[in-house]
């Protein structure tokens, strides 16, 4: 590197090229910021990774469903001219029965049950994309704080007011209740069906150390179905893998300008005066900036980038009490051909898949993750991306992925000696739905917690950087002092999934940070002036 590069100084540094830095790199760009990001993996995305596991196999190997990608942040950014190509979308949801009796989601639809039950999956889909019309809303800005406000939290928290005034009297009253309560008896009220119960409890547990009848359950399925009121009725298939996802958003944000260096891990944020100032690489390289925000989790940032020292003893305790336990292992296997599913039509095949016969059966599983155990029955939520895009396997051959519950991070006697045993419990769990797959397997790969935390950096592999409750959320994400993107630290700014609105591929605590980066900046131009 020529010095004159070295003492190059830039508006804003950026420690990390996951998606929700690289979307905050490229509106930042866009407003006219010198951006500079900083991975530290040899190349951008994040978490939205593809790579070979097996030769000839690729997998996502992070996020493996796009489930909840803005439409505003993906038009903006011009994904679709970067190279954003979907295999399939709209993916419904099948819930595999023991039986071979499997239901099917579609939307606001379901196939397999009762008439009465049908009707009110219909009423509880529409009443849940009205509330997530309220969190839409929410999501859309820069959470509002209830001390020191300003004219724009005002305005936030009378549009949120406004929002739910317009959802009516009875719906209004019944969020109030749901939503401090879980998503078991939410369940229970609504249906009859074990096997749609235990389907919809699945999207408020996954990824989380919670179960069906954990409290803030209700909230986690209203946050993973929020892409529901932006159009999508399942899940989508990025064609490539989610490693062409993070291409694409690195691409967005180069061609705005925005500069990204791979294999530059960042050591420390550096300060002078108490303020941000820049960064300091392994390598022993540093980098000026007026400005730093970091897409790292919160609790690597503060603990490690910042140091504790360098912290107010209170704000140091609420980042070392942030929850991010891991729990959500991710099997990938190599097969030598598609693997049936008992009494499952396989048109099917490519759909989302869960494993999980009823809610007792996932509480009970959960059970084991309390006491720093491994499931002996987990649960799961299987992809076979091949069906829909045969660039991921040699011809006739097929990956499937899947997240398997409960893996805990902080597993009693380490990974090490327990990774072959749950990986047989999880091919097990497979085997009793889809008999003859354990013959099909060419190679299987399980990816702990603590691989995940290798791997994407994620303290504690929790793949929303902290846990999806409302006291970790909304109004409080990450933790209270640095829940407005800005930190302690003048100059110090955080847009990752541990930021307001949280984890998934969504892109808007990118879009957020950026927004409140670019005001700050014009704010601080006015006042010198």
């Amino acid at each position: 590197m020529t010095d004159s590069h070295r003492d190059k100084r830039y508006d804003t540094i950026i420690i990390g090229a996951g998606h929700n830095g690289l979307v905050c790199a490229a509106y930042l760009a866009k407003a006219g910021h010198r951006v500079l990001v900083l991975e530290a993996a040899g190349h951008p995305g994040g978490a939205a990774a593809t790579r070979e596991f097996h030769p000839g196999f690729k997998v996502s190997s992070g996020a493996h469903l796009l489930t909840q990608l803005n439409p505003t942040v993906a038009k903006d950014l011009r994904l679709a001219s970067h190279g954003l190509e979907y295999a399939a979308r709209d993916l419904k949801t099948v819930a595999l029965d023991d039986n071979g009796q499997h239901l099917v989601i579609d939307g606001g639809a379901v196939a397999g049950v009762s008439d009465d039950d049908a009707s009110a999956y219909a009423r509880f889909h529409a009443q849940n994309q009205r509330f997530g019309k309220v969190l839409d809303g929410f999501f859309n800005r820069r959470q509002p704080t209830l001390v020191k406000r300003s004219w724009d939290d005002a305005i936030s928290l009378v549009k949120l007011g406004w929002s739910l005034k317009r959802l009516g009297k009875a719906d209004m009253q019944d969020l109030m209740r749901v939503g401090l309560i879980n998503i078991y008896d939410v369940a229970n009220e609504h249906f009859d069906s074990e096997l749609l119960k235990a389907a919809v409890a699945m999207d408020g547990v996954l990824g989380s150390h919670m179960g069906p009848r954990s409290p803030n359950t209700v909230y986690g399925y209203l946050h993973r179905h929020i892409g529901d009121c932006w159009g999508s009725t399942g899940p989508a298939l990025v064609r490539g893998g989610m490693g062409n996802l993070g291409s694409c958003f690195a691409n967005a944000a180069r061609g705005f300008g925005a500069e990204i260096r791979c294999d530059s891990r960042v050591a420390l944020v550096d300060m002078e005066d108490c303020r941000a100032t820049g960064v300091t690489l392994d390598s022993g390289e540093s980098l000026r900036a007026d400005r730093v925000v970091s897409n790292v989790d919160p609790k690597t940032t503060f603990e490690k980038l910042v140091g504790y020292p360098s912290l107010d003893a209170g704000f140091a305790r609420r980042v070392h009490n942030f929850r991010s336990r891991g729990v959500a292992a991710k099997l990938h296997l190599a097969l030598d051909a598609l693997p049936a599913f008992r009494g499952l039509d396989a048109a099917l095949a490519g759909e989302r898949l869960l494993l999980a016969p009823s809610m007792d059966h996932i509480e009970h599983a959960f059970n084991h993750a309390k006491y720093g155990e491994y499931s002996q029955a987990p649960v799961m939520e299987i992809s076979v991306p091949t069906v829909h895009d045969d660039s991921l396997a040699p011809s006739g051959k097929h990956v499937l992925s899947a997240v398997v519950q409960f893996a805990p991070y902080a597993l009693r006697g380490g990974w090490d000696s327990a990774r072959d045993a749950f990986t047989q419990i999880a091919l097990d769990q497979l085997e009793h739905y889809a008999p003859g797959i354990g013959g099909q397997v060419l190679a299987a790969e399980l990816s702990t917690p603590v691989d995940l935390e290798r791997e994407f950096g994620m303290a504690g592999g929790h793949w929303h950087h902290g846990e999806i409750a409302l006291d970790q959320a909304l109004l409080m994400r990450p933790i209270p002092g640095a829940h407005q993107y800005s930190t302690p630290i003048p100059g110090l700014y955080l847009c990752g999934a541990g930021s307001h609105p949280g984890g998934g591929v969504m892109g808007l605590a990118g879009r957020n940070a950026a927004r409140a980066v670019i005001k700050q900046k014009k704010f601080s131009q006015e006042h010198a002036a």
